[in-house]
């Protein structure tokens, strides 16, 4: 590392959406700042998706300050290298001052505020905005190190396409949005697929006619605020919901699946010393609390719609069927027979936050914020779930969380300028 050291009032940390939006926010605001990339831009989209993945969110609803989808398909879903070209074409029309390869080493407190060190030198800032992703790390329980070695391990991040996967079975560890997804696609290759289904949302692409995103946006599901909501710790916690994007706009449920072939266990609770995979005996009722949650969502979209005025111009309310689970799942597999070939555990992300070296961490290592601000002076979180909003860790929510944070972040330079004076 270089010894240069370069000041600024503020550093952003990650050159993803949520990041480029306060960067366009402290733009318009006059504040002098530098955001810093350990790749390129939009990295994560370049180097952790499988190679079919779309966006789970209509082309519309792709809305950052001062940007959004000016092509023919507003309702379809971008395939990844269009995300990566939508998030790069921003930095590039916002004239984001970006330093990309520059990875950030530590983040500690000094005298004027931080002092943020990387592989490229040093920066001093009165203030720093953490946007460098919830999902820089797949979370994989401590027992997949008694899988047995012949099997291939693999995470939703490391995952790109059945071509790469030894024949043989497939299980896919996780019921929710990606797990979902990958095992469709394996199953499709002609693999034996197997899912552990732990808790999710299940959710209908389209409902009464439209996206059911279009809903979520009408009726104000999305816009739903932190400060709102009676468990906001739970509510940060609910898995995402099993939405795919696809070019027929189909749904993708756990019925589809079962539909094709695919096998439904019970959540992976252990594995033993042997290689018995243990599942949970609960499929059944995590299914019917899934199918609960959605009649919830889909009533309260009801509600809004008739108290908006749209139930008009829409479909009639529907329901879809119940989750279909076999009358007795298998409790567990022998995963040294051979039949499985492969785990990707789709077990869900959380964020890297070993180069933060400031005490404001939880016991299972998560940024302590309220609202997206951090109890330590100066320093603000950007993209994580539910931070402000329901729609908080979309690329529709980087807006109004940037706005609302790079205004108090301005407070805050100002009142720092005033004592200092």
């Amino acid at each position: 590392m270089s010894g240069r050291i370069a000041s600024t009032a503020t550093v952003v940390i990650g050159a993803g959406h949520a990041g480029l939006a306060m960067s366009r926010c402290l733009s318009e605001r006059g504040i002098d700042h530098v955001v810093l990339e350990r790749g390129e831009v939009a990295h994560t989209w370049r180097t952790e998706r499988w190679d079919s993945l779309r966006l789970l969110t209509p082309n519309w609803q792709s809305r950052l300050p001062g940007f959004g989808y000016t092509g023919d398909d507003p309702d379809g879903y971008r395939t990844v290298p269009e995300v990566i070209d939508f998030i790069a074409s921003y930095a590039k029309a916002t004239a984001a001052p970006v330093r990309t390869h520059t990875t950030v080493l530590r983040v500690c407190a000094d005298d004027t505020g931080y002092r943020v060190e990387t592989d490229d030198g040093d920066w001093r800032c009165r203030t720093v905005v953490l946007a460098s992703g919830a999902c820089n790390m797949a979370c994989v329980p401590v027992f997949a190190e008694r899988v047995p070695r012949a099997i291939l391990q693999l995470t939703a991040q490391t995952y790109r396409n059945p071509r790469e996967l030894p024949d043989g079975g497939v299980l896919v560890v996780g019921a929710s949005s990606s797990g979902t997804q990958i095992a469709h696609e394996i199953k499709r290759s002609g693999r034996p697929v197997t899912v552990s289904v732990g808790e999710h949302i299940r959710a209908p692409r389209l409902y009464r006619g439209k996206d059911l995103e279009w809903w979520m946006d009408r009726t104000g599901v999305l816009d739903e605020r932190y400060d709102q909501v009676e468990d906001i710790r739970r509510a940060r916690n609910v898995p995402s919901l099993q939405l795919a994007g696809t070019p027929d706009r189909s749904t993708l449920d756990l019925n589809v699946l079962t539909g094709i072939g695919v096998k439904l266990v019970g959540r992976l609770v252990g594995i033993t010393e042997a290689g018995y995979a243990q599942f949970s005996g609960s499929l059944r009722n995590m299914c019917a609390l899934s199918d609960l949650k959605m009649g919830r969502l889909l009533d309260l979209i009801d509600e809004r719609a008739r108290a908006l005025g749209l139930d008009e111009s829409a479909e009639a309310p529907h329901r879809p069927p119940p989750t279909r689970v076999e009358e007795s799942p298998p409790l567990g597999i022998d995963l040294a027979d051979g039949a499985i070939k492969t785990i990707i555990w789709a077990t869900g992300y959380r964020p890297d936050t070993s180069w933060l070296d400031v005490p404001v961490l939880d016991r299972k290592g998560m940024v302590r914020h309220d609202g997206g601000i951090v109890p330590s002076p100066g320093m603000y979180l950007m993209g994580a779930q539910f931070l402000r909003r329901r729609k908080s860790a979309l690329i529709d929510g980087a807006g109004d969380d940037a706005r609302e944070l790079s205004a108090h972040l301005a407070g805050f330079l100002d009142g720092a300028t005033r004592i200092g004076a």
